[in-house]
């Protein structure tokens, strides 16, 4: 099992999976170009922040799967992975702390006007007068858009800060939310009217791209503060600059449209980073949080080892396109579930999924066949005619 991690990750993940039967090639330092021709005859790759493109995929023989070391999977080619059969799993809920931390952290900072204030500082002045002024957060409202686990750890947080909680999220209707005790918003843009202060914690996805745009921030009230610790293309960039200046927003961000990659690059829009606070999407990157992901990963490659099914699997077909269902209860012998294949590809019937359990003692298994069309009566006959099979059922 060779397995090559083209990011940061514990030792103790490396000695863990090293553990586990891997050869481990640790090479935290390549690109996304360099990824195609270093990948090799790795059967496992595992990413933090390096995204796998589909030349990536293609180049890899033997890859049958890909962990990113995180939650968030946008920095790697799924379609292609799909096509190929490559399992892509991901290791969610580890860093919602962090991410909520740092989230609270932008929020405080941008009330308090403690990165400007800091600059000053350095520069020489003192300006106790300019940076006097905050409103402060208690009692104020905070509208958080999306309730993952992330939004949610969010929420609890800013509870704690005494301020009052509207949210939306898809998913929430106004009896989750008197559940949770935060205020339901119809929309985003209902919340984006009641709020004091934003914190969006969304995935990226074509139908959440630049959902923080114009319409959004022109419903803002003057002077509120922004927080974005989920993902760059939510927002869109260009009109937050506009309502920055027009609205006096007060806005933190640790993710940024097309933000450079690897932990060490220029960073192109200076005139943004003059504008707000900001920090180089550090949100998931506390010791905590690393510890998780490291876990996690040693978890997902064990389940891969141990079954073939890597947990936490993301790119899993969700809804089967089978049409009937063949339970064959048949004795655990050599060829057996062979001839049952043979069937079925004379009959041209495709099998969609396949899953067979084997009883106590090894001596009979019933397998259950996921099939693309319903076998006429005389292809299961046949089956059944097989003296090493006890039943054949049709579902």
């Amino acid at each position: 099992m060779k397995i090559l991690i083209a990011d940061k990750l514990s030792k103790t993940a490396i000695t863990e999976l090293e553990k586990l039967g891997g050869k481990v090639t640790f090479s935290p330092d390549l690109s996304a170009d360099d990824l195609p021709g270093s990948i090799g005859d790795a059967e496992i790759l595992i990413v933090r922040s390096t995204k796998v493109k589909a030349a990536t995929i293609e180049a890899a023989k033997n890859l049958s799967l890909i962990i990113r070391a995180g939650a968030g999977v946008n920095t790697i080619d799924l379609e292609k992975a799909s096509s190929l059969g490559v399992s892509v799993a991901n290791c969610p809920g580890t860093n919602t702390d962090a991410v909520a931390e740092l989230a609270i952290g932008h929020l405080i900072a941008a009330d308090r006007c403690i990165v400007a204030a800091s600059q000053d500082m350095r520069d020489g002045k003192w300006r106790k007068k300019e940076y006097g002024k905050a409103q402060g957060l208690k009692g104020r409202t905070l509208g958080v858009v999306g309730l993952g686990a992330i939004g949610k750890a969010v929420v609890k947080r800013a509870k704690g800060l005494d301020m009052d909680v509207v949210a939306w999220s898809r998913s929430l209707t106004p009896e989750k939310a008197e559940a949770l005790g935060v205020g339901y918003c119809k929309d985003v843009l209902e919340l984006a009217g009641k709020a004091d202060a934003v914190s969006v914690h969304l995935a990226s996805k074509p139908d959440t791209k630049h959902i923080i745009n114009e319409a959004f921030l022109s419903k803002m009230k003057d002077g509120a503060i922004l927080v974005n610790a989920a993902r760059g293309e939510v927002l869109d960039t260009a009109a937050l600059k506009q309502f920055i200046k027009s609205k006096n927003l007060k806005v933190g961000l640790d993710v940024f449209e097309n933000e450079p990659a690897g932990g060490e690059a220029s960073f192109e829009d200076k005139e943004l980073a003059h504008m707000i606070a900001c920090t180089p999407h550090i949100g998931a990157s506390t010791n905590q949080a690393a510890e998780a992901v490291a876990s996690t990963v040693v978890q997902i490659v064990k389940s891969y080892a141990d079954s073939g099914k890597p947990i936490n699997t993301v790119n899993i077909q969700q809804t089967s396109p089978a049409k009937s269902t063949l339970v064959v209860r048949h004795y655990n012998h050599v060829g057996v579930l062979a001839s049952v294949l043979d069937e079925l590809r004379s009959a041209n019937i495709n099998i969609e999924e396949m899953e067979n359990t084997v009883f106590a003692g090894g001596n009979a298994a019933s397998c259950a066949l996921q099939l693309d069309d319903s076998p006429a009566k005389e292809c299961v006959e046949k089956i059944g005619q097989n003296k090493e099979i006890i039943q054949v059922m049709l579902k």
